[in-house]
């Protein structure tokens, strides 16, 4: 195969990526001084994943306020002291010639959470421990998890503000791409679930309502950055009756088109405890491939070998696809796939100083 679609450029906007195979954004939990700021670890982190030779690095869900952290010990932009060590996050990554993007979150009613490590414990972070208290679309509790309170409406008017503000940021350290993450039972996500969103105001009842948060972030940072690709992260599916499904993820998806979004990123699940996921290879795929059409899609979920990732492409079902977990056990995955694809560009993909290893 001398030139595998997984490693053909893709282009978003004005912006040229090198190849289509990506890294999705994982949670460390690793800002042990609790201030949102990333240090070492994640330096040391992002820089190998964009030396591994994938097209675009996604920085994990980063909080666009202190209470929007999905634990203490997440990554944060909500003030401008972060800015110098995000830039040092894209200073690394462009220098091993991969873009990076960065996923603007809040987490909703499952923020305050112990951090998702060995030993570090299960539910809710209690106030005295360093906790918070949560908010939601409604005060209905994720199981297992603290009661939120339900937001005013002009809470909800800051957070768009909020998410514009990180977002402003975020640029300014010089990231390529903006993720906004409406998936995995986040805040934005719990309002697009009928589920979790019971509210009776223009912030819920039918899908235009239940859409409207996320649609005015979109908008804000299109009009704040007319340049700069937006991707949107969705669960397309929560798997059980009457939740957030992939005909209204389809209505959705046409109304990032026009609101200026330029991807969709397709997972599934996260707002219900204990759904009924089918997990299994290539699980996802289908919903990214029905959302196809008013905007490339992405796809995730337990993709994990090159032809595998080829055929996704090959058949038309997706237009990226993002690897997770694979790239924690090889960040030079890419590099490997590449030569196993016989991409016309693998070798250029291997840094010097690794020349003499045997992709």
């Amino acid at each position: 195969m001398a030139d595998p679609l997984l490693f053909r450029p893709i282009r978003l906007r004005d912006l040229e990526i090198r190849n289509r195979l990506w890294v999705a954004p994982m949670c460390q939990y690793s800002v042990t001084e609790r201030d949102g700021i990333p240090r070492d670890w994640h330096l040391q982190h992002i820089g190998g994943l964009a030396r591994g030779g994938a097209g675009l690095v996604v920085v994990e869900a980063t909080a666009v306020v202190p209470e929007g952290r999905i634990s203490p010990q997440d990554l944060g932009i909500w003030g401008d002291e972060h800015v110098p060590a995000f830039a040092r996050l894209a200073k690394v990554a462009h220098a091993h010639g991969a873009l990076i993007g960065i996923q603007l979150a809040h987490a909703g009613r499952k923020a305050s959470t112990h951090p998702s490590l060995p030993g570090a414990g299960t539910g809710s972070v209690a106030p005295d421990d360093g906790g918070w208290q949560t908010v939601a679309p409604s005060a209905i509790p994720f199981p297992g998890l603290a009661t939120p309170r339900a937001l005013e409406t002009a809470e909800i008017l800051q957070l768009i503000e909020d998410f514009r503000a990180a977002a402003r940021r975020a640029v300014a350290a010089g990231f390529d791409v903006l993720e906004v993450h409406a998936a995995h039972g986040y805040l934005l996500h719990e309002f697009l679930s009928p589920l979790s969103n019971l509210r009776e105001d223009e912030w819920g009842g039918p899908l235009a309502g239940r859409a409207r948060l996320v649609r005015e972030i979109v908008r804000a940072l299109r009009a704040d950055h007319p340049d700069t690709p937006i991707a949107v992260r969705i669960s397309a599916s929560e798997w059980v009756e009457g939740g957030f499904e992939a005909a209204e993820a389809r209505e959705l998806a046409d109304w990032l088109a026009a609101d200026g979004a330029d991807l969709i990123d397709v997972s599934s699940g996260g707002n219900i405890a204990d759904a009924p996921i089918p997990v299994g290879p290539s699980y996802q795929v289908p919903l990214a491939a029905q959302l196809r059409g008013p905007l490339p899609v992405g796809a995730v979920g337990l993709i994990t070998s090159a032809p595998q990732a080829e055929g996704i492409l090959a058949t038309g079902q997706a237009d990226v696809v993002s690897l997770g977990r694979p790239l924690l056990a090889n960040p030079h995955l890419p590099i490997a796939w590449a030569h196993e694809l016989r991409a016309t560009d693998a070798a250029a993909l291997v840094p010097p100083q690794y020349a003499r290893a045997r992709f």
